[in-house]
């Protein structure tokens, strides 16, 4: 695609101890953009497509591409909030004596978003050859899906009471940076969904173009499925479109 490609790394958790979702977006990424040197394509995965939209409000983007990213809270099921704020009611004396709320918590409300498919998949993976590709493959993905860095807890704060718990993206009361954020850009804008997504279901996706992908959340990026998303991320960045 004739593209540079940079990957955002956040750092350890302990460094970003203070900053909630939208003090990401200020502090860290809305500086690395504006030091590239000339608007960047933006793509983001999950939360991360959710704050490079609100990014493209304050920077030059050239487009923005999200990746399974919800925008829309108040869409998820009823039952589905429910079980994260009940998480958060749970978790909150913890969180505060260690100044973050550990991914093995974060990753327990994942798995309370779709219950019966975590047995599934783990009832799956017992009837598997342990020393097969496949077994490996598991192993690996859920290794990295459950390695890493804590959410600090202004974000964790941040994330569930405000953006899940009242929806400020979807109900256009969101600031970052002093300005109230919008999905509706004035650059092009990509929206990748999963279709079978229990994590960022479709229907929380931001307004704008849309592309369905038959996947799960994680599946989309590391599964067969990845070959789609790669057709369309191409056909979207390539310069002459």
């Amino acid at each position: 695609m004739g593209r540079r490609t940079l990957l955002l790394d956040w750092g350890e958790a302990k460094a970003r101890a203070e900053l909630d979702v939208a003090g990401h977006i200020e502090e860290l990424l809305l500086p690395l953009l504006r030091s590239i040197g000339k608007p960047p394509a933006l793509i983001g995965y999950c939360l991360g497509g959710t704050m490079a939209l609100a990014a493209a409000n304050l920077a030059k983007c050239e487009r923005v591409v999200t990746l399974a990213a919800p925008w829309h809270f108040d869409h998820y099921p009823d039952a589905s909030r429910r079980a994260l704020d009940d998480m958060w009611r749970h978790a909150q004396a913890a969180s505060r004596e260690l100044g973050a709320l550990p991914m093995e918590v974060l990753q327990a409300s994942f798995w309370s978003l779709a219950p019966e498919r975590t047995v599934q998949k783990f009832a799956e993976f017992g009837r598997l050859d342990p020393a097969s590709p496949e077994a490996a493959r598991f192993v690996e993905l859920e290794d990295w899906a459950n390695e890493g860095e804590p959410l600090p807890l202004p974000a964790a704060r941040e994330l569930i009471e405000d953006i899940f718990g009242r929806d400020l993206p979807g109900a256009g009361q969101w600031e970052v940076g002093g300005r109230t954020v919008t999905e509706r850009l004035s650059v092009p804008l990509l929206n990748l969904t999963a279709e079978r997504d229990q994590i960022a279901p479709a229907i929380t996706v931001a307004a704008g173009e849309t592309i369905g992908i038959q996947s799960g959340h994680v599946g989309m990026i590391v599964g067969s499925a990845r070959a789609r998303l790669h057709e369309a991320l191409k056909a979207f960045l390539t310069p002459c479109r």
